[in-house]
């Protein structure tokens, strides 16, 4: 498939899987800009600026389809959808600030713009917020489902800070890292709903592993898009994942088949954290010969079919169509 046609496909099976949800989604972003007011200055002003950032906003959208898709219609799914982007939100800060990332969606990161010490502290309270806005309807089954998915989060991000810049990283320790960091969350947001009055626990372990599937889905794409997308689609440079000291699924499949020459390529890009001693093509070339950008498509591909496949538990619905769409809109999504 083309570029062109990748997002082409893209923006039709996102329009339709946006499109039922459309009203609560609206009602959702009300309900996360208004959590971000604050009386502290630096806290309206960032948290406005993390607003207008933007964002997909996959994870809301999991938690308003599958409360349809259950027939719960009420502001109790809307809340936790606002949640569940607080908590994304403030990941995405403090994964900016260990980074020392200086854009995310084309625009400055918050800590480029106001510093690492007060970005943490906005981290910090973005997460107290979501807490709270979570407890609102008393259902401690979704706070601590929510509180496990953060605390997961958490580890991920330590496990990974523990192995960073390691070249003898293993596929195995990627894997718990990228289960932790990136699926708990879609599978603790695709789950929430049937946490609700009344409480369907079936449904609740098949959704999780819905969006666990799906989750890993996303972060292998989100993986591939480092090496195959263009900095102006991706909102952030090319190759920046290896750069920061990340060895992602791609050249991880590689390692074990290349020479002591391009390992040292690799090697040094991870000790220098900058692309001084050997180009980025050259990395671009690399993944491409041995074919693991191909493998980890299809790895991802497996995911997607895998979290498809968990929805025919669920009687036919709309819901569950637009739900059956998320992977493919994974797949093809260009940033």
């Amino acid at each position: 498939m083309t570029v062109e046609a990748s997002k082409t496909t893209s923006v039709s099976v996102g329009a339709r899987y946006f499109a039922l949800i459309a009203d609560q989604l609206g009602r959702t972003e009300d309900v996360f800009r208004q959590s971000l007011a604050s009386d502290v200055p630096f806290i309206e002003e960032a948290g406005q600026y993390i607003f207008q950032g933007g964002g997909k906003r996959m994870r809301p959208a999991l938690v308003l389809l599958a409360a349809s898709m259950l027939e719960r219609d009420g502001d109790e799914e809307v809340t936790y959808a606002a949640v569940v982007e607080l908590i994304h939100a403030a990941t995405l800060i403090h994964d900016d600030i260990i980074d020392h990332a200086d854009l995310r969606r084309s625009q400055p990161t918050v800590n480029s713009v106001w510093g690492n010490s007060k970005t943490v502290l906005l981290g910090d309270w973005l997460y107290t917020t979501s807490m709270s806005m979570a407890l609102s309807h008393g259902n401690l089954e979704v706070v601590r489902r929510l509180c496990d998915a953060t605390l997961k989060m958490t580890e991920g991000e330590l496990l990974a800070l523990d192995r960073l810049g390691a070249i003898d990283l293993s596929v195995e320790e990627y894997f718990q890292i990228i289960e932790r960091k990136t699926a708990h969350l879609f599978a603790a947001a695709a789950s929430v709903p049937a946490l609700m009055a009344p409480v369907r626990s079936d449904a609740a372990t098949v959704l999780s592993a819905y969006g666990r599937s799906l989750g890993i889905c996303f972060q292998l794409v989100d993986d591939l898009l480092d090496f195959t997308a263009r900095e102006t689609e991706l909102g952030k440079p090319v190759l920046s994942d290896l750069k920061e000291g990340k060895l992602t699924l791609p050249l991880l499949l590689a390692l074990p088949r290349i020479d002591d020459v391009r390992r040292g390529w690799i090697a040094a890009v991870l000790e220098d954290r900058a692309f001084a001693r050997v180009e980025p093509e050259r990395i671009l070339e690399l993944v491409h010969a041995e074919g693991t950008l191909d493998e980890t498509r299809e790895l991802a591909q497996s995911h997607a079919e895998r979290a498809q496949k968990e929805l025919a538990f669920f009687a036919p619905s709309e819901a569950r169509d637009a739900l059956q769409l998320a992977p493919d809109f994974v797949l093809h999504r260009r940033h």
